[in-house]
This record gives structure tokens, sequence and C-alpha cells, in this order.
């Protein structure tokens, strides 16, 4: 089921005022709006793990050990490359404007916690 407008503005603040007050665990989360897979990435990524795992297979085959660490290292590499995610160029412009978000935080979160009162307090 799709969110509604609402919902998703909703949805959106909560992620832009998590990443404001605790961007360690945001980021720990993955869910940055700054930042974004790369299908660029994940696709060299891949290709590199397949590669590695080819020099890896190559490696056991020959019996020669350093060929087999070259292909896990490879291997390594690409997965990291394709799990990395890409900064988009519009991470700037969301930082300059983070005073006013401040403020709008504090009333939206207000707001939320009366409202979260209101009902905690209508409940037997």
């Amino acid at each position: 089921m799709p969110l509604s407008e609402h919902e998703q503005k909703l949805l959106e603040q909560l992620e832009k005022q998590l990443h404001e007050d605790d961007p360690k665990f945001a980021n720990s989360m993955g869910s940055d709006p700054g930042r974004s897979w790369s299908t660029r990435h994940v696709v060299i990524g891949v290709l590199c793990a397949l590669a590695g795992v080819f020099l890896l297979l190559v490696g056991v085959t020959l019996q020669n050990i350093l060929v087999g660490v070259l292909g896990f290292i490879v291997m390594g590499g690409g997965v990291y490359f394709a799990t990395m995610r890409s900064s988009s160029s519009g991470t700037k412009g969301s930082k300059s404007g983070s005073g006013k978000a401040g403020k709008q935080r504090s009333s939206f979160m207000s707001s939320l916690e009366e409202r979260w009162d209101e009902r905690r307090r209508g409940e037997p």
C-alpha cells in the first residue's frame, strides 16, 4: 500500500531530523538522503568480485598461494566497492539551511510529543 503525500512528507521530516540529531546512527542505518547507491559502483564491484573469485580458483588449481591471496583481496575490494555509496551533489545545499531546520525540528518534535501525551492520557 503506497503512502499518502502527507505520510511521505512526515517520513521525510523524520529522516531529516534523525540525520540532524544522530548522524552516526543514521549513517549506520543507511538512510542518508545525501548519499545514494550508484549503479556504476555496483556493476564494477560485482565484476571485480567475480574476477577475484576467478583468481582465487586459479590460485587453488595451480596450488599457488600468492595468486589465491591476490584473488581474495581483489574479491574483497570488489565487494567493498560495490557496497560503497556515492555522495550526491545536493549535499552541500541541504546543509546550508540547517539553522532553519533546527527550529522546525524542535517545534515538530514538541508537537509530536504533545500528541503522544494526549493519546496516552486518553487511554485508561
